[in-house]
């Protein structure tokens, strides 16, 4: 018997210290009592360590937090009010950490009056199951806040059963608790507004039968009547091709889908925002038209279409005449009413294909597109301009208005939207100027002339700036005597491209521009300094240059000619003459006149040009104060074949000796020429049968050889006889 009670005993030990248990056996009177070695270890300890051993001594290593608790549970169960003692604390290891520890007892023996004697129990460390165990609150909390925050519930329902299940936060999406609420599926359809719960039992009878899931935004109530969306998902899980679980989560949706509300509501609005901006932007406030925006788009589309379809465009630019008289007669308000009136006309006379719009003020604009012909634009114009002369009865009064139409057509003005619109301008100004009540069509050749001109005239303005030019000389003579008694300048463009060219290739592109007096000045001031040149040389040979009439006619020509002087300190009267052409000085002939004296004060000689080819009246010839006539090369030229350029010839030389004046004659080609004008009476003449213009080094050697070829006393030396 001994032996099976201790083999019980053993076994009994065994299975304790399996469990990882220390015992103990308290007896409650004596305050002894008895630890296991496990005891001792659960808390780094050798029992030894905690010699003496009481219950007492051992409650100091429980955590001060945890204390309170124990002796309460342990009291209760001394006191009977707890069948059993159980209690979960914190002790202190010998390590200085914390661990669990499960403290579990019972009374085995009382006392006769009924109070405990004896108590049996065991301590078992379960510091890892708490921490499961809080991980596991945790985790739960977590969920539940998460789920809270995210406003997401779970539900599930068993197929089988019937039985719903919800989560905390369903209840709390349904403003409701477990208590309050029994969830179940026909109890949750009846809070769905009616679209909502035919789109659920729809949703919830093919997950059941078919084993489709859903996902749903929807409407309803809360269990306090509240409205709010939710979103409903379902996930089935399925057994033998049958559906046995739905799963899911209900979602409180409600700000997002009032977010959207809002969003829609505020883009909706938006969108009729941009729409009225877009055609405040695109049309005109008063007439409804196409405004310069919209015009400029449509323009650019015809003119895309025209490239394709290989037809032409009319870009028609429409002034209201006499508009401002009777805006300002009437009033602005009135003025507006006409405008839309017009605008109306206009309109109906237009055809599918046009665009007309307004450009602002009394402007307007029509595209007439897929025009076959250019001038199928006429009959429309004609049109128009019937249309708008007609009296009409605005407010009970007759008014009556006409248009000025400019009209450019493309792709003949083959330009871009903006250019097109500013020719079609310019030709309605030239309508307006015109007459009004009349159309004009853009000149396209005399516009590309008129650009090729501006184009040209800049050109010449940086040869100019950048010293291209350069005088040419030319010799005059008495053939009488082979004297050389002065030469002309004639201006040469020393091209960098096109090499020299003479002035008739950019003179006469320059006549009415201010470039012309700027020339004439560089023409004068670079004379004057090849004569200062010449000085130093001992060559004193006049010369003479051209005066154009648009720098002889200027009101301040002596003036600036003063200050280009004054450079020339040693200039000599009668060193330089100025050629002046017939035409212009009998144009304005008492200005020329006050200018050709004060020249004289100068010491300045003037001849006329070309003469011959003007007016030639003997009242202007008289009172002109020129020195020099000089007979137009044309009459020179033939005058040994034509007797009429002979006479002209022989009547110029009777002229200016009646008058005292000096006779060169220009073209001398030949030796005829010179013997013919020596019979008539003229010594003084220049010509290709002289010497061509040539530059100023040129020109020197030339004079050298010329005075070697015609010095006499040189001649005789060499054995030649002079006839």
């Amino acid at each position: 018997m001994q032996e099976i009670e201790k083999f019980n005993a053993d076994r009994f030990e065994l299975v304790i210290n399996a469990a990882g248990m220390g015992v103990w056996d308290w007896n409650i009177k004596t305050e002894t009592v008895f630890f296991s070695e496990r005891m001792a270890e659960i808390i780094g300890y050798c029992l030894d360590e905690l010699q003496p051993i009481s219950f007492a001594t051992w409650f100091k290593y429980i955590h001060p937090e945890d204390l309170q608790k124990a002796n309460e549970r342990l009291a209760s169960h001394l006191q009977g009010d707890a069948e059993l003692y159980e209690v979960a604390v914190r002790m202190k290891h010998k390590h200085g950490e914390y661990v669990w520890v499960l403290i579990a007892g019972k009374t085995i023996e009382w006392h006769e009056d009924g109070s405990p004697k004896r108590m049996l129990g065991f301590h078992r460390e379960i510091t890892l199951r708490k921490i499961d165990e809080q991980k596991l609150i945790t985790t739960s909390y977590l969920l539940d806040e998460s789920q809270r925050i995210a406003k997401v519930g779970g539900w599930q329902l068993d197929v089988l059963s019937g039985e719903l299940f919800w989560t905390t936060e369903t209840y709390r999406i349904h403003e409701t608790t477990a208590e309050e609420f029994n969830p179940t599926v026909d109890a949750v359809f009846e809070y769905f507004i009616p679209e909502s719960r035919v789109l659920i039992e729809k949703a919830l009878d093919n997950a059941i039968n078919r084993g489709i899931g859903y996902d749903l935004e929807l409407t309803t109530y809360t269990t306090k009547g509240k409205l709010i969306d939710v979103r409903a998902t379902c996930i089935v899980t399925m057994k033998d091709n049958k559906a046995v679980r739905l799963t899911g989560i209900f979602q409180d949706i409600s700000e997002e889908k009032s977010i959207q509300r809002t969003l829609k509501n505020s883009n909706r609005a938006l969108e009729q925002v941009n729409i009225k901006l877009e055609r405040n932007a695109n049309y005109d406030a008063l007439t409804g038209l196409p405004n310069r925006n919209l015009l400029a788009d449509r323009m650019q589309q015809t003119i895309e279409h025209s490239k394709r379809s290989e037809n032409s465009v009319a870009i028609a630019f429409i002034d209201l005449d006499r508009f401002k008289e009777i805006n300002d007669a009437y009033g602005h308000s009135f003025g507006d009413e006409l405008l839309c009136s017009i605008a109306n006309q206009f309109t109906k006379l237009m055809r599918s294909c046009d665009t007309l719009a307004r450009f602002g003020g009394d402007e307007f604009v029509m595209i007439l597109d897929e025009l076959e012909h250019p001038d199928d634009c006429i009959v429309i114009l004609k049109r128009i301009l019937d249309s708008i002369s007609k009296t009409v009865l605005l407010k009970n009064k007759a008014i009556q208005v006409s248009a000025s139409i400019g009209v450019t057509i493309y792709p003949q003005d083959n330009s871009n939207s903006d250019q097109l619109l500013r020719h079609a301008d310019q030709a309605m100004y030239i309508a307006k100027n015109t007459g009004k009540n009349c159309f004009h069509i853009f000149d396209v050749a005399k516009d590309v002339a008129e650009k090729n001109q501006h184009e040209e005239l800049e050109n010449i303005r940086l040869a100019l700036n950048n010293n291209e030019f350069d005088l040419f000389y030319q010799p005059k003579i008495n053939i009488k005597t082979n004297n050389v008694i002065g030469v002309e300048a004639l201006i040469r463009w020393r091209h960098p491209e096109r090499g020299i060219l003479p002035p008739i290739m950019f003179l006469p592109i320059i006549e009415q521009d201010i470039l012309d007096i700027k020339v004439g000045e560089w023409v004068i001031e670079k004379a004057l300094t090849q004569l200062s040149l010449w000085s130093e040389k001992n060559i004193n040979i006049p010369i003479s240059v051209n005066i154009s009439p648009l720098q002889l006619q200027s009101l301040d020509f002596v003036k600036r000619l003063k200050v280009i002087l004054k450079k020339f300190p040693h200039f000599r009267a009668g060193s330089i003459e100025f050629e002046i052409l017939e035409t212009s000085a009998l144009k304005e002939i008492n200005q020329v006149t006050k200018v050709i004296q004060e020249c004289h004060q100068l010491g300045i000689v003037f001849s006329i040009d070309d003469f011959g080819t003007g007016y030639s009246s003997l009242s202007y010839l008289k009172r002109l104060p020129t020195e020099y006539l000089k007979i137009d090369q044309s009459f020179i030229r033939d005058m040994l074949m034509d007797a009429d350029d002979k006479a002209i010839v022989i009547g110029i030389i009777g002229l200016a000796k009646a008058f005292s004046r000096k006779i060169i004659a220009e073209g001398v080609e030949t030796t005829d020429h010179g013997e013919q004008l020596l019979i008539l009476g003229c010594h003084l003449a220049q010509g290709y049968g002289i010497a061509r213009p040539m530059p100023a080094d040129d020109f020197i050697l030339w004079l050298e050889a010329w005075e070697k070829e015609n010095d006499w006393e040189y001649l005789c030396d060499v054995g030649v006889k002079k006839e």
